[in-house]
Protein backbone atom coordinates (compact mmCIF):
# COMPACT_ATOMS: atom_id res chain seq x y z
CA UNK A 1 0.00 0.00 0.00
CA UNK A 2 1.10 3.67 -0.77
CA UNK A 3 0.24 7.09 0.54
CA UNK A 4 1.49 10.63 -0.16
CA UNK A 5 1.99 12.44 2.85
CA UNK A 6 1.90 16.69 1.79
CA UNK A 7 3.47 18.28 4.85
CA UNK A 8 6.56 16.80 7.09
CA UNK A 9 6.83 18.68 9.86
CA UNK A 10 6.17 17.78 13.69
CA UNK A 11 2.95 15.83 12.69
CA UNK A 12 2.98 14.67 9.41
CA UNK A 13 7.22 13.73 9.65
CA UNK A 14 5.77 11.25 12.88
CA UNK A 15 2.55 9.89 10.94
CA UNK A 16 5.58 9.24 8.06
CA UNK A 17 7.38 7.65 10.41
CA UNK A 18 4.45 5.58 11.80
CA UNK A 19 2.83 4.27 8.68
CA UNK A 20 6.27 3.36 7.08
CA UNK A 21 7.04 1.15 10.29
CA UNK A 22 3.88 -0.33 10.07
CA UNK A 23 5.12 -1.66 6.09
CA UNK A 24 3.04 1.23 4.18
CA UNK A 25 5.31 3.02 1.54
CA UNK A 26 4.91 6.96 1.64
CA UNK A 27 5.98 9.15 -0.86
CA UNK A 28 6.31 12.63 1.10
CA UNK A 29 6.70 15.88 -0.04
CA UNK A 30 7.53 18.95 2.09
CA UNK A 31 8.31 22.62 0.82
CA UNK A 32 11.18 22.81 2.42
CA UNK A 33 13.20 19.44 1.34
CA UNK A 34 15.49 19.89 4.12
CA UNK A 35 12.22 18.59 6.36
CA UNK A 36 12.20 14.75 4.65
CA UNK A 37 15.97 14.29 5.64
CA UNK A 38 15.50 12.95 8.54
CA UNK A 39 12.98 10.43 7.42
CA UNK A 40 15.74 9.11 4.96
CA UNK A 41 16.37 5.64 6.95
CA UNK A 42 12.71 4.79 7.67
CA UNK A 43 12.21 1.65 5.49
CA UNK A 44 10.25 2.57 2.82
CA UNK A 45 9.76 6.32 2.68
CA UNK A 46 10.31 8.09 -0.52
CA UNK A 47 11.23 11.58 -1.05
CA UNK A 48 9.37 13.60 -3.80
CA UNK A 49 10.65 17.40 -4.40
CA UNK A 50 7.18 18.69 -5.80
CA UNK A 51 3.36 18.14 -5.26
CA UNK A 52 3.44 16.78 -8.80
CA UNK A 53 6.07 14.60 -8.25
CA UNK A 54 4.55 12.94 -5.54
CA UNK A 55 1.68 11.78 -7.20
CA UNK A 56 3.35 10.74 -10.19
CA UNK A 57 4.70 8.52 -7.46
CA UNK A 58 1.97 6.68 -6.71
CA UNK A 59 -0.19 4.06 -8.07
CA UNK A 60 -3.83 4.69 -8.63
CA UNK A 61 -5.79 4.99 -6.75
CA UNK A 62 -3.93 7.34 -4.69
CA UNK A 63 -4.19 8.56 -1.05
CA UNK A 64 -2.61 11.90 -0.50
CA UNK A 65 -2.86 12.71 2.99
CA UNK A 66 -2.66 16.75 3.59
CA UNK A 67 -0.86 18.32 7.08
CA UNK A 68 -0.29 21.43 6.53
CA UNK A 69 -1.67 24.47 8.42
CA UNK A 70 -5.00 24.88 8.16
CA UNK A 71 -5.76 28.44 6.11
CA UNK A 72 -4.49 29.12 3.03
CA UNK A 73 -1.75 26.51 3.03
CA UNK A 74 -4.08 23.86 2.81
CA UNK A 75 -6.30 25.60 0.24
CA UNK A 76 -4.23 26.27 -2.16
CA UNK A 77 -2.82 22.29 -1.54
CA UNK A 78 -6.36 21.15 -1.86
CA UNK A 79 -7.25 23.35 -5.06
CA UNK A 80 -4.04 21.63 -6.45
CA UNK A 81 -5.40 18.54 -5.88
CA UNK A 82 -8.84 19.22 -7.16
CA UNK A 83 -7.37 19.97 -10.52
CA UNK A 84 -4.70 17.12 -10.49
CA UNK A 85 -6.30 13.94 -8.92
CA UNK A 86 -8.53 11.52 -10.94
CA UNK A 87 -11.31 9.95 -10.37
CA UNK A 88 -11.24 7.03 -7.57
CA UNK A 89 -8.12 8.93 -5.61
CA UNK A 90 -8.68 10.35 -2.14
CA UNK A 91 -7.65 13.49 -0.12
CA UNK A 92 -7.50 13.49 3.84
CA UNK A 93 -7.37 16.74 4.90
CA UNK A 94 -5.58 16.35 8.40
CA UNK A 95 -5.13 20.52 9.14
CA UNK A 96 -7.03 21.87 12.02
CA UNK A 97 -9.38 23.49 9.74
CA UNK A 98 -13.28 24.85 10.26
CA UNK A 99 -15.81 22.17 9.89
CA UNK A 100 -17.84 24.56 7.82
CA UNK A 101 -15.02 25.45 5.61
CA UNK A 102 -14.60 21.78 5.30
CA UNK A 103 -17.97 20.83 4.53
CA UNK A 104 -17.85 24.02 1.48
CA UNK A 105 -15.47 22.08 0.27
CA UNK A 106 -16.66 18.29 -0.22
CA UNK A 107 -19.13 19.08 -3.25
CA UNK A 108 -16.59 19.80 -5.37
CA UNK A 109 -14.54 16.88 -4.61
CA UNK A 110 -17.85 14.88 -5.11
CA UNK A 111 -18.53 16.26 -8.42
CA UNK A 112 -14.84 15.08 -9.41
CA UNK A 113 -15.21 11.23 -8.22
CA UNK A 114 -12.79 12.36 -5.56
CA UNK A 115 -13.07 10.69 -1.87
CA UNK A 116 -12.64 13.57 0.31
CA UNK A 117 -12.22 12.97 4.28
CA UNK A 118 -11.60 15.20 7.06
CA UNK A 119 -9.33 14.09 9.84
CA UNK A 120 -9.04 15.51 13.33
CA UNK A 121 -5.48 14.19 14.57
CA UNK A 122 -4.67 14.20 18.19
CA UNK A 123 -1.45 12.73 19.82
CA UNK A 124 1.29 15.29 19.45
CA UNK A 125 5.16 14.50 19.80
CA UNK A 126 3.87 11.18 21.63
CA UNK A 127 1.44 9.68 18.39
CA UNK A 128 4.29 8.29 16.72
CA UNK A 129 5.38 6.25 19.23
CA UNK A 130 1.66 5.69 21.23
CA UNK A 131 -0.23 6.27 18.41
CA UNK A 132 -2.83 9.20 17.72
CA UNK A 133 -6.55 10.04 18.01
CA UNK A 134 -8.20 9.62 14.70
CA UNK A 135 -11.85 11.21 14.24
CA UNK A 136 -12.72 11.31 10.69
CA UNK A 137 -15.35 12.80 8.66
CA UNK A 138 -16.51 11.23 5.09
CA UNK A 139 -18.45 8.48 3.07
CA UNK A 140 -17.96 5.48 4.78
CA UNK A 141 -16.49 3.91 1.75
CA UNK A 142 -13.93 6.31 1.42
CA UNK A 143 -13.15 5.53 5.19
CA UNK A 144 -13.21 2.30 4.95
CA UNK A 145 -10.86 2.53 1.89
CA UNK A 146 -8.26 3.91 4.35
CA UNK A 147 -8.40 0.97 6.57
CA UNK A 148 -5.07 0.07 6.98
CA UNK A 149 -3.64 3.93 7.11
CA UNK A 150 -5.98 4.36 9.93
CA UNK A 151 -5.05 0.81 11.96
CA UNK A 152 -1.26 1.99 11.38
CA UNK A 153 -1.96 5.38 12.97
CA UNK A 154 -4.57 4.39 16.03
CA UNK A 155 -2.83 2.99 19.04
CA UNK A 156 -4.83 -0.22 19.12
CA UNK A 157 -6.83 -1.97 15.91
CA UNK A 158 -10.28 -0.56 15.95
CA UNK A 159 -9.57 2.47 17.99
CA UNK A 160 -10.27 5.21 15.59
CA UNK A 161 -14.03 6.84 14.95
CA UNK A 162 -15.74 8.10 11.86
CA UNK A 163 -17.90 10.85 13.25
CA UNK A 164 -20.26 11.30 10.67
CA UNK A 165 -20.28 12.69 7.12
CA UNK A 166 -17.93 15.80 5.85
CA UNK A 167 -17.00 17.96 8.29
CA UNK A 168 -17.73 15.43 11.52
CA UNK A 169 -14.11 14.87 11.76
CA UNK A 170 -12.96 18.51 12.28
CA UNK A 171 -16.16 19.57 14.27
CA UNK A 172 -15.50 17.20 16.73
CA UNK A 173 -11.95 17.67 16.56
CA UNK A 174 -12.64 21.52 17.26
CA UNK A 175 -14.80 20.83 20.53
CA UNK A 176 -11.70 18.56 21.51
CA UNK A 177 -9.25 21.57 21.57
CA UNK A 178 -11.91 23.67 23.44
CA UNK A 179 -11.82 20.89 25.84
CA UNK A 180 -8.28 20.93 26.10
CA UNK A 181 -8.10 24.34 26.69
CA UNK A 182 -11.12 24.08 29.53
CA UNK A 183 -8.73 21.54 31.13
CA UNK A 184 -5.40 23.03 30.72
CA UNK A 185 -6.42 26.22 32.22
CA UNK A 186 -7.86 24.25 35.58
CA UNK A 187 -4.78 22.49 36.03
CA UNK A 188 -2.76 25.65 35.65
CA UNK A 189 -5.58 27.84 38.42
CA UNK A 190 -4.75 24.52 40.60
CA UNK A 191 -1.29 24.50 40.83
CA UNK A 192 -0.95 28.06 41.05
CA UNK A 193 -3.25 28.04 44.28
CA UNK A 194 -0.71 24.87 45.40
CA UNK A 195 2.49 27.26 44.78
CA UNK A 196 1.18 30.17 46.29
CA UNK A 197 -0.09 28.78 49.82
CA UNK A 198 2.57 30.99 52.00
CA UNK A 199 2.52 27.92 54.80
CA UNK A 200 3.20 24.66 53.38
CA UNK A 201 5.95 24.94 50.62
CA UNK A 202 4.14 22.12 48.83
CA UNK A 203 6.08 19.87 46.20
CA UNK A 204 4.27 20.06 43.33
CA UNK A 205 5.60 17.67 41.26
CA UNK A 206 5.32 15.52 44.12
CA UNK A 207 1.38 16.10 44.16
CA UNK A 208 1.25 15.47 39.97
CA UNK A 209 2.53 11.94 40.48
CA UNK A 210 -0.10 11.44 43.44
CA UNK A 211 -2.20 12.57 41.24
CA UNK A 212 -1.86 10.81 38.61
CA UNK A 213 -2.25 7.21 40.55
CA UNK A 214 -6.05 6.52 40.63
CA UNK A 215 -6.74 10.27 40.89
CA UNK A 216 -10.27 11.31 39.15
CA UNK A 217 -8.36 13.99 37.66
CA UNK A 218 -4.96 11.78 36.24
CA UNK A 219 -4.55 12.66 32.99
CA UNK A 220 -1.97 12.93 30.09
CA UNK A 221 -2.07 16.51 30.58
CA UNK A 222 -1.48 15.98 34.31
CA UNK A 223 1.78 13.53 33.10
CA UNK A 224 2.90 16.25 30.91
CA UNK A 225 2.76 18.90 33.89
CA UNK A 226 4.79 16.36 35.71
CA UNK A 227 8.30 17.56 33.13
CA UNK A 228 8.05 21.22 34.62
CA UNK A 229 6.40 21.59 37.95
CA UNK A 230 9.41 20.09 39.58
CA UNK A 231 11.90 22.34 37.81
CA UNK A 232 11.83 25.89 38.80
CA UNK A 233 14.49 27.39 36.22
CA UNK A 234 12.00 25.94 33.39
CA UNK A 235 9.16 27.38 35.02
CA UNK A 236 11.14 30.81 36.06
CA UNK A 237 12.55 30.75 32.10
CA UNK A 238 9.17 30.49 30.64
CA UNK A 239 7.08 34.00 29.75
CA UNK A 240 3.79 33.83 31.27
CA UNK A 241 2.24 34.59 27.84
CA UNK A 242 -0.36 31.89 26.01
CA UNK A 243 -0.93 31.64 22.20
CA UNK A 244 -4.31 30.32 21.15
CA UNK A 245 -4.29 28.29 17.67
CA UNK A 246 -7.63 29.72 16.49
CA UNK A 247 -9.78 26.27 17.77
CA UNK A 248 -10.69 27.60 21.08
CA UNK A 249 -12.11 30.90 19.52
CA UNK A 250 -14.16 28.75 16.83
CA UNK A 251 -15.45 26.60 19.66
CA UNK A 252 -16.67 29.93 21.67
CA UNK A 253 -18.08 31.15 18.74
CA UNK A 254 -20.09 27.81 18.01
CA UNK A 255 -21.47 28.17 21.57
CA UNK A 256 -22.54 31.52 20.70
CA UNK A 257 -24.17 30.60 17.56
CA UNK A 258 -25.89 27.87 19.09
CA UNK A 259 -27.02 29.20 22.24
CA UNK A 260 -25.78 26.42 24.35
CA UNK A 261 -23.37 27.64 27.42
CA UNK A 262 -19.70 26.92 27.62
CA UNK A 263 -18.08 29.02 30.41
CA UNK A 264 -15.24 27.26 30.99
CA UNK A 265 -13.84 27.09 27.74
CA UNK A 266 -15.03 31.01 26.77
CA UNK A 267 -13.10 32.17 30.48
CA UNK A 268 -10.50 29.70 29.33
CA UNK A 269 -9.87 31.49 25.81
CA UNK A 270 -10.36 35.32 27.76
CA UNK A 271 -7.32 34.07 30.08
CA UNK A 272 -4.88 33.35 26.78
CA UNK A 273 -6.18 36.51 25.37
CA UNK A 274 -5.20 37.99 28.88
CA UNK A 275 -1.83 36.22 28.85
CA UNK A 276 -0.90 38.36 24.96
CA UNK A 277 -1.91 41.55 27.01
CA UNK A 278 -5.12 42.24 25.14
CA UNK A 279 -6.50 43.57 28.30
CA UNK A 280 -3.53 45.74 28.86
CA UNK A 281 -5.97 48.86 27.54
CA UNK A 282 -8.62 47.37 30.14
CA UNK A 283 -6.39 47.41 32.90
CA UNK A 284 -5.12 50.82 32.84
CA UNK A 285 -8.55 52.07 32.42
CA UNK A 286 -9.36 49.99 35.19
CA UNK A 287 -6.82 51.80 37.08
CA UNK A 288 -7.44 55.34 36.55
CA UNK A 289 -11.17 54.50 37.57
CA UNK A 290 -10.27 53.28 40.56
CA UNK A 291 -7.55 56.19 40.89
CA UNK A 292 -10.51 58.95 40.05
CA UNK A 293 -13.73 57.68 42.49
CA UNK A 294 -11.06 56.45 45.63
CA UNK A 295 -8.01 57.94 44.88
CA UNK A 296 -6.47 54.65 45.24
CA UNK A 297 -3.04 55.03 43.80
CA UNK A 298 -2.50 53.87 40.51
CA UNK A 299 0.86 51.42 39.83
CA UNK A 300 3.41 52.25 37.40
CA UNK A 301 5.38 50.42 34.77
CA UNK A 302 8.43 49.28 35.82
CA UNK A 303 11.25 50.88 33.89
Amino acid sequence: MQVGIVGLGRMGGNIARRLCRAGIHVVGYDANPAMAEPLAGEPGFQPAFSIDAMLLALKGPRIVWCMLPAGAETARLLDHLAATLAQGDRVVDGANGHYRVTMARAPRFAELGIGFVDAGVSGGVRGLESGYSLMLGGAQKDIDALWRVLEALAPRPGQWLRCGPTGAGHYVKMIHNGVEYGLMQAYAEGFALLEGHPDFDLDLDAIAATWMQGSVVRSWLLELSREFLGDAAALEAAAPVVADSGEGRWTAQEAIDRGIPAPVISAALMQRFSSQGRDDFAARVLALMRNRFGGHAIPKEKP
